[in-house]
């Protein structure tokens, strides 16, 4: 299978944008949001929620997507809530056979990080040594995956 959109989310966080940013923003041709606007509403969601290193970025990225493509908007049943947590699941379950947990602090466990409010520079050692990269393709190339697995509900569903 093609990921252009793995390759575009990495390319987003070569170029400077968080893990989350880089992931949802690499969608905006899907989800039909402006790309300064994705780029904005993820923006706090890098580094496990404001650097608190809770859920990775990039796994609250693919359910953001998943949201806008797959979402409840006010009207559903309790059906169609449970379908959408299990999605959820499913999406977080793809990740955690890859990378065995979804939570930023143990992606990020052996290295130095802190989760101070003031992101690192962006340089050639910090691009060496941060597995993030690999978390961002991971996590669009299942999102990828998905979408294609399920093309029939994603044209924004179709419930509003």
């Amino acid at each position: 299978m093609d990921y252009p959109h793995a390759e575009k989310a990495c390319e987003l966080f070569a170029g400077g944008m968080n893990c989350a940013q880089s992931v949802f923003a690499a969608f905006s041709d899907i989800t039909g949001l402006d790309g300064e606007f994705a780029l904005r509403i993820s923006s706090s969601f890098g580094g496990g929620m404001g650097r608190m290193r809770e859920v990775c970025g990039t796994c609250s990225a693919m359910f953001m997507v998943a949201g806008i493509l797959y979402g409840l908007g006010e009207n559903f049943t309790h059906e169609d809530k449970t379908a959408h947590y299990k999605r959820i699941q499913e999406l977080a379950s793809r990740f955690r056979e890859k990378h065995d947990t979804i939570i930023c602090r143990e992606l990020l466990k052996g290295l130095s990080v802190t989760s101070t409010p003031e992101p690192e520079k962006r340089t050639a050692q910090y691009y060496k040594v941060r597995p993030c990269i690999k978390f961002v393709r991971t996590a669009a190339e299942i999102l990828e995956e998905y979408i294609a697995e399920n093309p029939q509900m994603h044209a924004v569903n179709a419930k509003s």
